[in-house]
C-alpha cells in the first residue's frame, strides 16, 4: 500500500462529517489540501469541499479539479475503468465576508443592489 502525501483526503465510505473534519485538521496544519476520492464516492468529495468552504474555512476555496478514470480488474477478473476526481483546496487571495446573509453584489438591469 502506498503511502500519501502529507494534505490528501481519500474519501470512501465514511459519513461525510468524517472527512470535513479531517480536512479542517489537515488545513489548520498544511496550506493546501486534496481530496481524492473514486467512483461512488466522487459526490461524497464535492459534498465535503462544499462544506469545508461554506461552513469551516471561509477563507478556502477550490483551485482546481481533475478529473479521469483508473483501469482497475474487477471480482470477475475483467478490466474496467473507474472514474476518479481530486478537488485542491487552496486559501483565498483575498478573504471572503464573514457576515452571516451577505452574498455579495447582485446586478439587474445595470443597477447594482
Amino acid at each position: 500500500m502506498e503511502s500519501q502525501p502529507k494534505g490528501v483526503i481519500l474519501v470512501g465510505k465514511k459519513p461525510v462529517m468524517n472527512y470535513v473534519m479531517a480536512a479542517v485538521l489537515a488545513l489548520q496544519s498544511d496550506g493546501d489540501l486534496v481530496l481524492r476520492a473514486r467512483g461512488r464516492a466522487i459526490s461524497r468529495a464535492v459534498d465535503v469541499s462544499q462544506i469545508i468552504i461554506n461552513r469551516f474555512a471561509r477563507d478556502y476555496e477550490v483551485k482546481a479539479v481533475n478529473i479521469g478514470a483508473e483501469e482497475r480488474v474487477g471480482q470477475d477478473g475483467r478490466a474496467r475503468a473507474v472514474s476518479t476526481i481530486e478537488i485542491v483546496l487552496g486559501r483565498r487571495a483575498v478573504a471572503r465576508p464573514t457576515v452571516a446573509g451577505q452574498k455579495g453584489r447582485v446586478e439587474r438591469r445595470g443597477f447594482r443592489l
